[in-house]
């Protein structure tokens, strides 16, 4: 699977320009700093033109964007429909796109949100927190300082029980298989202080992508 890249640094004046040269020549790790702290973001695009096209930005504790990458469109076939059945989607999702995406990065993230749930998967293939970031409409548990609830967003596909809790004014969930990264989660939050709205960078990926594909479209 090909990855389309973009680095950015965190200086507008180099937005223009070419990567950042020492990212280049840094290994991938996860700084200790709550300030040097890098946030994933992946999320799956699906249109009936492309298929499905996954999107990867890594963000500062600012929100600005560190790196992006995008998959180039993968389309499952008829055979596979089939033979994978309700597996198919956290396969493509988490596994085929996911796992590639963070891959691809040069730095390594405190967290991965994404707000596919089947994208959850790629946290078998990583050593990393992933969460899923619930829609606006998520009802919370009866009791607002409930924390910790267990449940499925769609009983009729396969995918894990999650646990959802909330992070600022977001309402994220994590797999039960999982359940210590709703711990290591907390404690990131506690050390940044704020959580911006978790839902607003996936706006981002998605027009990028759309961007590519536009600029793909006209060079063919």
């Amino acid at each position: 699977m090909s990855t389309e890249e973009h680095k950015s640094d965190e200086s507008p004046k180099a937005m223009p320009a070419t990567p950042d040269n020492r990212a280049r020549r840094e290994p991938r790790t996860t700084s200790g700093s709550a300030a040097k702290l890098s946030l994933g973001f992946l999320t799956v695009v699906e249109s009936s033109q492309h298929g499905l096209c996954g999107g990867y930005l890594l963000l500062n504790s600012l929100g600005r964007p560190l790196e992006f990458h995008c998959t180039a469109p993968i389309k499952p076939n008829r055979a596979q429909e089939i033979l994978y059945g309700p597996t198919l989607q956290p396969f493509l999702y988490g596994e085929q796109i996911g796992q590639t995406l963070l891959a691809k990065s040069r730095l390594q993230p405190a967290i991965v949100y994404t707000d596919c749930e089947p994208a959850l998967a790629v946290r078998e293939h990583v050593e990393l927190p992933v969460v899923l970031v619930l829609p606006p409409e998520a009802a919370a548990p009866p009791d607002a300082a409930a924390q910790g609830s267990y449940h499925r967003l769609d009983p009729a596909h396969a995918g894990p029980r999650l646990v959802s809790f909330s992070l600022g004014q977001n309402r994220v969930a994590v797999s039960q298989a999982f359940e210590v990264d709703q711990r290591n989660v907390e404690q990131l939050a506690a050390r940044l202080g704020s959580v911006f709205d978790l839902r607003e960078p996936f706006q981002r990926i998605r027009e990028a992508i759309e961007e590519a594909q536009r600029a793909s479209a006209v060079r063919s």
